[in-house]
């Protein structure tokens, strides 16, 4: 089970981040997403709504606090930081683990590094948290995060080189 954790949302700035950080951790594999910052009711309703049309069990919550969410986690934490080890070194040992994988958006708190059991850097360059969720996802869970299975979909694309494949059910 993967949970990711996005830190600081900010409801005008980071609306489309914070969504696209959500995509891609349900594309990926990912069984859920937690919001912390300012709650924003809309961004739940659309995240859950793709989960809903698109399928699967994904779902969006929010926690007024980062701290109780990394504390009461009852798995290994996992911060995604440029500060941290490489990616490389430590997806084998997280791989099947039960995780909670902290995203930033805002500059990330002193003791989110602390508090999280590893920081891992997809790179040690400024990036997007977008792409450092993906590669961490991709390195962690392997070929199964193009695999994943989304049961109760309304909608599914019918892969296809040309031209668009879509499959709607009733």
């Amino acid at each position: 089970m993967i949970t990711v954790l996005r830190l600081g949302h900010r409801k005008d700035r980071d609306k489309r981040a914070s969504m696209h950080v959500a995509l891609v951790a349900r594309a990926l594999g990912a069984d859920g997403i937690v919001f912390c910052g300012e709650k924003d009711d809309a961004l739940l309703e659309r995240v859950n709504a793709v989960s809903k049309k698109w399928g699967g069990k994904f779902r969006a919550t929010f926690s007024a606090s980062y701290r109780t969410t990394i504390k009461k986690f009852p798995g290994t934490k996992v911060h995604l930081t440029m500060y941290g080890k490489p990616v490389q070194g430590a997806a084998p040992a997280l791989a099947g683990k039960k995780l909670l994988v902290v995203v930033g958006s805002e500059k990330v708190p002193r003791d989110v590094y602390a508090l999280c059991d590893c920081n891992v850097a997809v790179t040690n360059q400024p990036h997007s948290e977008i792409a450092a969720l993906a590669l961490f996802l991709r390195e962690v869970l392997g070929k199964k995060a193009f695999e994943k299975k989304f049961p109760g979909a309304q909608v599914t694309i019918l892969p296809s080189e040309k031209g668009k494949n879509v499959k709607k059910y009733k």
